[in-house]
């Protein structure tokens, strides 16, 4: 079967519905991948499980998710080698395909280790956003040869889907990680601007003067200036009943 014969619009329909419902929801990303995982394992058949790592620059995981314990000590192995076909596939932004760990000589002692532990065959994707590579989605089996040309494709284009609904989930935790700064910052704000005025009022200072008041405060009790503010109004309000 060729690629553009490929059996998708059944199987990846419902996953791209149940990505932008997550999406609709406001899901976290780490939900997100979660799910991935699981459609993943379940549209490639022959997959013994699925997982999704999330990778800064630098190649540190910032979030990942696996089917099962043999995936996470396959993709572990990965990461304390620092070789292997989802590393591969992350660095170079292509898909790398694994026919069996037994024979591949291209990472030696991943394919050592992977073989040890009944693992066969692995196919790995970039997740590819914005230009960006977000990490690497893969599938293994305990089968020699178990993917096909027709399974990259599945995966490659499931990849796409998936890297876009991430990173529309990432910007969304940003955007709401950034609302919530903000909002502490004004309160923040706010709270220093009153204590400030309650100061110059009580003690017959100047502005400067009441804010390294406030300030003397903090470090002699080892609390944020925000705290030192919040007690010295509460204080006050207590006294005014």
């Amino acid at each position: 079967m060729t690629a553009d014969h490929l059996p998708l619009s059944d199987e990846l329909a419902t996953v791209y519905a149940r990505m932008s419902g997550m999406l609709l929801s406001q899901e976290t990303v780490q939900t997100m991948v979660e799910l991935v995982t699981d459609l993943a394992t379940r549209t490639i058949s022959s997959a013994t499980g699925c997982a999704v790592s999330l990778m800064d620059e630098r190649g540190r995981r910032t979030t990942t998710a696996a089917t099962n314990p043999l995936v996470t000590a396959a993709d572990d192995m990965q990461y304390e080698l620092d070789e292997g076909p989802c590393m591969t596939a992350w660095r170079q932004q292509a898909v790398v395909r694994v026919d069996d760990t037994a024979s591949d000589a291209r990472w030696p002692a991943w394919a050592e280790r992977a073989h040890a532990l009944d693992i066969r065959a692995a196919l790995s994707a970039p997740l590819h956003a914005g230009g960006e590579v977000l990490g690497a989605m893969k599938v293994y089996s305990e089968q020699p040869a178990a993917f096909d040309e027709s399974d990259e494709q599945v995966l490659i284009r499931f990849a796409a889907q998936a890297a876009i609904a991430l990173a529309n989930m990432q910007s969304l935790d940003s955007a709401q990680r950034l609302s919530e700064g903000l909002k502490d910052a004004l309160s923040t704000r706010d709270v220093i601007a009153t204590a400030k005025g309650a100061l110059m009022a009580h003690e017959g200072v100047d502005e400067q003067t009441a804010f390294a008041m406030l300030v003397s405060a903090s470090q002699r009790e080892n609390v944020k200036v925000r705290d030192v503010a919040a007690n010295l109004l509460a204080g006050l309000a207590r006294r005014r009943r």
